[in-house]
């Protein structure tokens, strides 16, 4: 017997949000591969041969994230998924991510499916559709993003745009925006309490993630159209200032410390473009920082192009498009203060009744949860992290008593 079905269930909107997620994957791969191929045939190998690159270099981090979980994980947790040998070729057929995504919708819809879904089988669709999330993230952030910045420099050089490479800008700004908003939602769902994001949060941290991550965008593509020979300068110097500003905060991502590295190289990648916390405790500074720091390259970046506007086609419209960028940029810091001001979760979190019980909103003991995504939502809910930390202690207390 199924359970009543209803369009405002969390576990059914969880399905559409995974069912969403695996078709804009699917359709950025779509639109890499067509990209590619009208490259190819126009005699553009060189453009052709990047956008190969970032797909692959992207892919392999991909699988190797996925495999280093799936393999680190307890052998009791996934007791319906083949052998490790086959989810090793899986991974080097660079399937691992798909079979996962594939995998987690088979799960939710197994538990549409049954009339009274137990704990157990309940924890473990969250635990898949966590880490499905987090690699959805990195995907956006290791091929999409840099695909967009690709796709958009070459359409500045050349000062117009084919079809396909407006397919391709479409399919990768749904892409991230689509990937921001389900790892946003994602990480309130490990949290103790289990409650949900409300939708008007949700679309406010998705408008002012995607506000400022354009003008940032468009900044690095309008510097690779320029200087498309120091590029590959700007980015590794800032990459690897980040890279040691990561190293610095310590972080402890990864089940094994021979890929921590692993973790901080692809976080840093991320930081390039857009914010992402990586350590807990107040987050304010760090952000203010990253945020300073950004917005100086991003204005140098720009400065470029006041003192060598001659390089680029005249049909551009330029400077509409940079008043267009800042203009996006200035909403997105309003909206972001906005949200963090009246919107984020720890601003409406109220503690239950005593009569319940603080231990209630404790994680217990036998429930399953994903490590990764946990540590991650305490850092990104540092005010919450610290209540459930006095919650433990007063419930470890009583049952000391």
């Amino acid at each position: 017997m199924a359970m009543p079905f209803s369009l405002r269930s969390p576990l059914f909107l969880d399905v559409v949000v995974g069912v969403v997620g695996t078709l804009s994957f699917l359709l950025d791969l779509a639109a890499d591969l067509w990209t590619v191929v009208q490259y190819w045939r126009g005699g553009r190998y060189l453009w052709a041969a990047l956008v190969v690159a970032l797909m692959v270099v992207a892919s392999v981090l991909l699988q190797l994230f996925s495999w280093v979980w799936m393999t680190t994980d307890p052998t009791e947790l996934h007791k319906s998924i083949p052998s490790r040998r086959f989810l090793t070729l899986l991974h080097v057929m660079q399937l691992g991510y798909l079979y996962r995504c594939l995998h987690g919708l088979q799960q939710g819809l197994s538990l549409l499916h049954q009339e009274l879904p137990s704990e157990s089988d309940m924890a473990y669709t969250d635990f898949l559709s966590l880490d499905i999330s987090m690699l959805r993230l990195f995907e956006s952030f290791l091929e999409a993003t840099p695909q967009l910045t690709l796709v958009l420099a070459i359409v500045l050089k050349s000062g117009q745009a084919e079809y396909y490479q407006w397919f391709a800008i479409g399919s990768a700004f749904l892409g991230i925006s689509w990937a921001l908003v389900d790892y946003h939602r994602s990480l309130r769902t490990c949290l103790p309490s289990k409650s949900r994001l409300g939708w008007s949060s949700s679309a406010v941290y998705f408008l002012w993630n995607l506000l400022m991550l354009c003008p940032r965008i468009f900044a690095v593509a309008l510097f690779s159209a320029l200087f498309p020979q120091y590029l590959a300068l700007h980015f590794f110097s800032l990459w690897l200032v980040l890279l040691f500003w990561i190293w610095l905060q310590g972080t402890q991502f990864m089940p094994n410390p021979n890929f921590e590295w692993l973790y901080r190289v692809t976080v840093a990648l991320i930081l390039y473009f857009s914010w992402f916390n990586v350590a807990g405790g107040r987050t304010r500074g760090r952000s203010v920082i990253h945020l300073v720091f950004i917005i100086t390259d991003s204005i140098l970046l720009v400065c470029t192009w006041v003192a060598h506007s001659t390089c680029l086609p005249s049909g551009t419209f330029l400077p509409t498009l940079l008043i267009i960028g800042g203009a996006c940029f200035l909403l997105g810091l309003v909206l972001r203060l906005i949200y963090y001001l009246w919107l984020h979760p720890s601003c409406k979190w109220e503690l239950p009744d005593r009569v319940d019980g603080a231990r209630s909103l404790l994680p217990k003991p036998k429930l399953l949860y994903n490590r990764r995504a946990t540590q991650l939502a305490h850092n990104f809910f540092t005010k919450i992290k610290e209540e459930n930390t006095s919650l433990a202690e007063v419930g470890d207390m009583e049952e000391a008593l």
